[in-house]
């Protein structure tokens, strides 16, 4: 493990995308239900929002539900719903005295109606802060959020305000979910599982990408900032050679 002081802190990026896996694989090492794995995981969640303010990461973005998830077992969706409810009751005041802001990407009217009325009021609460930047994706897959993003724009150009030679990459990104965040510089996955999941795919076209066999509930600021290490060893090109960046730093 690592601490602060391992850190180069004029190379941290400024925002960080977790894929938050391994909850029930977790839960059922310890012969417990998936649910207490879900549980525990919301522990992760603080320790890792908090080590986010510390470090002075800007944008955390976490994958809360996928729309996916609406296929599980009924009795985990309709506990999952009700522990993001009961975990916003409990939290929201913490995050508040924290200065952490929260937003949320997703189709959030596919969400029950008690779960829209509490992040709401989650985010009118925390609307003014200026810390951490908390973006959780709910009911969110990245296919739905670029197909939404190609119907508002094919509607613009039907309403005359714009033609099909106007979309480029920053116009596109107008339509997206997270069209007021940088893309993330850093894409952590924990629990072992090498894929991308539906997940920010237009975002994260020049992320690097973390694994990490640790399951999401034993993900704590160490590990986050053993992923920051391994991220600040590489080296960002965005196509130029590693010659061509080291004359630009001359």
């Amino acid at each position: 493990m690592s601490d602060l002081s391992a850190l180069d802190r004029s190379k941290l990026p400024q925002h960080i995308a977790i894929i938050m896996d391994g909850n029930g694989r977790w839960a059922k090492e310890r012969q417990q239900d998936r649910l207490y794995g879900h549980y525990e995981g919301v522990v992760s969640v603080r320790d890792i929002v908090n080590a986010c303010g510390e470090i002075g990461i800007q944008y955390l973005t976490l994958y809360a539900f996928s729309t996916e998830n609406w296929n599980r077992p009924k009795a985990e969706v309709d506990a999952l719903m009700e522990l993001l409810v009961n975990t916003l009751r409990k939290e929201v005041d913490e995050l508040h005295k924290n200065g952490v802001k929260l937003h949320v990407i997703g189709d959030l009217k596919s969400m029950p109606e008690i779960c829209q009325k509490e992040l709401n009021e989650a985010m009118d609460i925390t609307a003014n802060n200026t810390g951490v930047q908390l973006i959780l994706a709910l009911s969110y897959s990245s296919k739905w959020e670029l197909i939404e993003a190609a119907k508002k724009f094919a509607q613009e150009v039907k309403d005359g305000k714009c033609s099909v030679d106007d979309l480029d990459d920053q116009r596109f990104k107008t339509y997206l979910e997270t069209t007021e965040f940088p893309d993330p510089e850093l894409m952590i996955r924990t629990s072992g599982e090498y894929r991308i999941s539906n997940y920010l795919l237009y975002q994260l076209a020049y992320a690097e990408l973390y694994f990490t066999n640790t399951h999401w509930p034993d993900f704590r600021k160490p590990h986050l900032i053993e992923a920051l290490i391994n991220y600040q060893q590489r080296e960002r090109r965005f196509g130029k050679t590693s010659d061509q960046l080291q004359t630009n730093q001359q």
